[in-house]
């Protein structure tokens, strides 16, 4: 080099150009990530429930049955202290025939109503040739009397609403099943209008207050099981030791059961006090 001067530079690069005031800078083209996946179909939730409306539950299970009464009443019925009712069928079985009756086959606790609609607890045990009703003081554990109706005499069982004339005082709900063992005879007219009589050739049980009360007694008070079970019962009875001029087994019926009380002023106050149960009343129990 000339002394003295400064070397030539080489032609300088080309600077980028300047981006314009107030733009962005362009951006290179983004990577193209490729075709999204794709999205399953989405679960079909199903119909809308209409507006105001309460969707449908399904079946719930069947609950257990319900005691008649609350619970605090039912502490009242001495038939639910421990071993009562055991004890009842000890005092049963030892009034029972072996010759007559046979061996007992089950035992239930109802409600009889009778021909005047007053009712009262019964214990009803089934044998092999007898229905035992009998009437029992739980408060005092004796047995106060027992019918035997044997088990070929009977000829129908009628079960269904029970009812009473529209002008009767008395009310009744519910189902009931009657047993008629004479149908061929007739109660005389003074035994009909006799509260008390025991002439009357039928009995009609409805279910007893405690049913559902404990498991135990939830199954005593069964009246459906009960009916089916003295139908086998009866209907071996007579196939065994046939009553002659009687049909060869019992009538099965579905129909309301009327009960003749045209004033029921007794049975009302009876009922509604419940006379007919062992109950603890006060400071005094009958």
């Amino acid at each position: 080099p000339v002394s003295g001067s400064t070397p030539a530079a080489g032609p300088a690069p080309n600077p980028a150009p300047a981006p314009v005031s107030g733009s962005t800078p362009a951006a290179g083209p983004a990577p193209n990530p490729g075709p999204a996946p794709a999205a399953g179909p989405a679960p079909d939730p199903g119909p809308a429930p209409v507006s105001g409306s309460t969707p449908v539950a399904g079946p719930a299970p069947d609950p257990a049955p319900a005691p008649v009464l609350p619970r605090s009443r039912l502490r009242r019925f001495f038939v639910l202290r421990p071993g009562t009712f055991e004890n009842a069928l000890s005092d049963i079985k030892a009034q029972m025939d072996p010759q007559v009756d046979g061996e007992l086959q089950s035992s239930w606790l109802f409600t009889e109503v009778d021909h005047w609609n007053q009712e009262g607890e019964r214990i009803a045990a089934i044998t092999e040739r007898s229905l035992l009703i009998c009437k029992y003081d739980f408060m005092m554990l004796s047995l106060q009397s027992c019918r035997r109706i044997p088990l070929n005499y009977i000829d129908s069982l009628v079960h269904g609403t029970l009812t009473l004339p529209p002008y009767s005082v008395s009310r009744r709900e519910g189902q009931g099943l009657r047993i008629h063992w004479d149908k061929l005879r007739e109660a005389p007219f003074t035994s009909r209008w006799n509260p008390w009589s025991n002439e009357i050739p039928y009995t009609t049980f409805i279910e007893h207050p405690v049913k559902g009360a404990t498991e135990m007694f939830t199954s005593k008070c069964q009246l459906d099981i009960f009916r089916a079970q003295l139908a086998a019962a009866v209907q071996k009875a007579h196939g065994v030791d046939p009553v002659p001029g009687r049909a060869n087994g019992a009538l099965i019926l579905n129909r309301p059961i009327p009960i003749d009380t045209y004033v029921g002023l007794i049975s009302l106050l009876s009922n509604q006090n419940k006379l007919g149960y062992s109950l603890a009343r006060g400071s005094v129990g009958f």
